[in-house]
């Protein structure tokens, strides 16, 4: 009889050690359980506000604005072109690229190709005499545009990459975009840049035994992939602004006073040296048929001497005669 009250001890014993291993092994199990879940319950990575999640040139762009010297110019943003099978992005892409124009510090005027293409051919008539001008004049207003972009977006798509780890599991949308682009001087009508960038940008979710694990679509994606080309266009457009002289054309001419547009956002100094330049015909390339500038004569020099408001300024004559509304005046450095 003892010996089996000792084994029925012993089994017990046993029994409650068991319980008791059981007991911090589900625990384990489920406290291991809740950190996985937590962790990767619907959790994403990269911001559309922030923008560019791999390059880095949201960063760069924003340093470039900063040190972008140049004149407020306006910049005519004719809509994009879609060329993909995607329907949608030519108005995203066009918005974006006006905010990031603002955000440098110059100033976004949108316009459709068909409200560019009739203003320019009314111009043309009213010079010719083919149209009168009456009451407005067709050139006001787009005089005030300094260069023009103009783009479309060529390529466009989604993948989405997966990944499970035992009871974890990621999914990583991806959406690439390619955008072509072009800056033109309206001025001169030359073509400054022409080129094509690629953008990227990718969304993380991830979940447990499938939970919070799905992506669904969403316009960040897009917008996020645009922004990311948009603001690489936008680092080459603002690197060639700096690098050219101010420009800009007369407004009014008083005997010796030449009044041009300019003011303040102008940013120049008193004593600064304008040339002035006579714009001609156009140029056209013979095999193309495209307009690839203007001609243009020097007609004479101004001593920029004071600023009227933040929009227009004024000079002296030092050399030439001449002088009228529409003249180029450009900086000589």
């Amino acid at each position: 009889m003892k010996r089996k009250e000792v084994r029925s001890q012993e089994s017990g014993v046993r029994s409650k050690q068991f319980k008791k291993y059981l007991f911090h092994l589900l625990l384990a199990v489920y406290l291991s359980l809740f950190t996985v879940f937590y962790g990767c319950s619907p959790t994403m990575t990269g911001a559309v506000k922030k923008d560019t999640t791999l390059t880095g040139e949201g960063e760069r762009l924003e340093a470039a604005g900063l040190n972008y010297t140049g004149p407020e110019y306006a910049i005519g943003i004719i809509t994009f072109k879609n060329k993909t099978r995607t329907p949608g992005l030519e108005q995203p892409a066009t918005d974006t690229l006006a905010t990031l124009v603002k955000s440098a510090g110059l100033e976004p005027i949108m316009l459709t190709e068909d409200e560019m293409r009739e203003q320019e051919e009314m111009i043309k008539l009213q010079q010719t005499g083919a149209v009168k001008k009456g009451k407005k004049d067709a050139a006001e207003g787009f005089e005030a545009i300094d260069f023009r972009v103009s783009g479309s977006i060529t390529a466009y798509s989604e993948v989405e990459e997966g990944s499970d780890i035992l009871v974890a599991q990621s999914k990583t949308q991806v959406a690439r975009v390619q955008v072509d682009y072009g800056l033109v001087d309206i001025a001169t009508g030359k073509r400054l840049l022409q080129k094509s960038g690629m953008g990227e940008y990718r969304k993380k979710t991830g979940g447990v035994l499938g939970f919070g694990s799905k992506s669904s679509t969403d316009v960040g994606l897009r917008d996020g992939a645009l922004r990311d080309a948009l603001t690489k266009a936008m680092g080459e457009m603002i690197n060639e602004l700096n690098r050219r002289p101010f420009q800009s054309k007369v407004l009014m001419v008083e005997g010796k006073t030449i009044i041009f547009r300019g003011g303040t956002k102008s940013k120049l100094e008193p004593g600064v040296k304008l040339a002035v330049y006579r714009p001609g015909a156009d140029l056209v390339d013979p095999d193309t048929g495209k307009v690839i500038g203007k001609r243009e004569k020097q007609i004479g020099e101004v001593m920029f001497t004071s600023h009227q408001n933040e929009k227009v300024s004024e000079g002296t004559v030092s050399s030439g005669v001449g002088f009228q509304a529409g003249d180029i005046v450009r900086e000589i450095k």
